[in-house]
C-alpha cells in the first residue's frame, strides 16, 4: 500500500467535508503539486502539506479522503487549454507560436509527470487526472488550430500527416529530457517544427 494509509486519521469517517474558499483550496493544492515536482509522489504526505498550508492534516481528509484523490484533485484544478489565444490566420505561425508556448512550460510538467512516476502506473483515478491535466487540453487544442487550418483552405481535411501533429509536438516534448537530459524549450520545439512538423504538413 502507499503511504496514504499510514497517513490517514482515525476520524475521517465521521467527519463532514468542510466548505473552503476557491482561493483555499487552490492554495492546497499549490502547495500538493510544487512538494511532488520537488519530493517525489512517495514522500510526499498529508502532514507535510498541512504543515505547508498551516493548517490541520484533518481538515485535508476531510476535503479528501487518501492522498491519491487529494493529488487527483490538484491535477484537476490545474486543466488549462494553454493555447487558447492563438489564432494568428496562418496555419504555420499558429503551429510556431504553439511551439512557443509549449516550450515556455515543458520543464515544469515534465518534472511533474517524472516525480508521479510509478503512482500513475498504480492508480487509475491519478493516471486519468493526469491525462485531463496535461494531456488531453494540449491534444484538443492542437487539434482546434488544425481544424481552422482546414476550414481556411490551407491543409486538405485527408492530408495523411494530420493526425500526427499532436503526437510529434507531445512525443518531442515528453522525450528530449529522456534522450538528451535537457527540457524541450522553445528554441528546440521552434527549430523542431520548422524541420519536421511543417515539412510534413507540406508548410513553409
Amino acid at each position: 500500500m502507499t503511504s496514504q494509509a499510514a497517513d490517514r486519521p482515525d476520524t475521517v469517517g465521521a467527519s463532514r467535508r468542510s466548505k473552503l474558499t476557491r482561493e483555499r483550496e487552490q492554495e492546497f493544492f499549490d502547495a500538493v503539486i510544487e512538494q511532488i515536482r520537488q519530493c517525489g509522489y512517495d514522500a510526499v504526505t498529508m502532514d507535510g502539506v498541512a504543515t505547508s498550508t498551516r493548517c490541520s492534516k484533518s481538515t485535508l481528509y476531510r476535503q479528501w479522503k487518501t492522498k491519491p484523490q487529494f493529488v487527483a484533485a490538484a491535477l484537476r484544478s490545474r486543466r488549462r487549454v494553454g493555447f487558447a489565444g492563438i489564432d494568428t490566420g496562418s496555419l504555420a505561425e499558429d503551429l510556431r507560436q504553439a511551439a512557443r508556448t509549449v516550450g515556455e512550460w515543458s520543464g515544469r510538467d515534465h518534472r511533474l509527470v517524472q516525480a508521479l512516476g510509478h503512482a500513475v502506473m498504480e492508480d487509475k483515478e491519478l493516471a486519468q487526472a493526469l491525462r485531463e491535466a496535461l494531456v488531453e487540453p494540449e491534444i484538443a487544442a492542437i487539434e482546434e488550430i488544425l481544424r481552422r487550418g482546414v476550414e481556411r483552405g490551407e491543409i486538405a481535411a485527408d492530408h495523411p500527416a494530420l493526425p500526427y501533429v499532436a503526437a510529434q509536438m507531445f512525443g518531442v516534448l515528453r522525450v528530449r529530457p529522456i534522450l538528451e537530459g535537457r527540457d524541450a524549450d522553445p528554441d528546440y520545439l521552434l527549430t523542431f517544427v520548422e524541420a519536421a512538423v511543417l515539412p510534413a504538413l507540406d508548410l513553409e
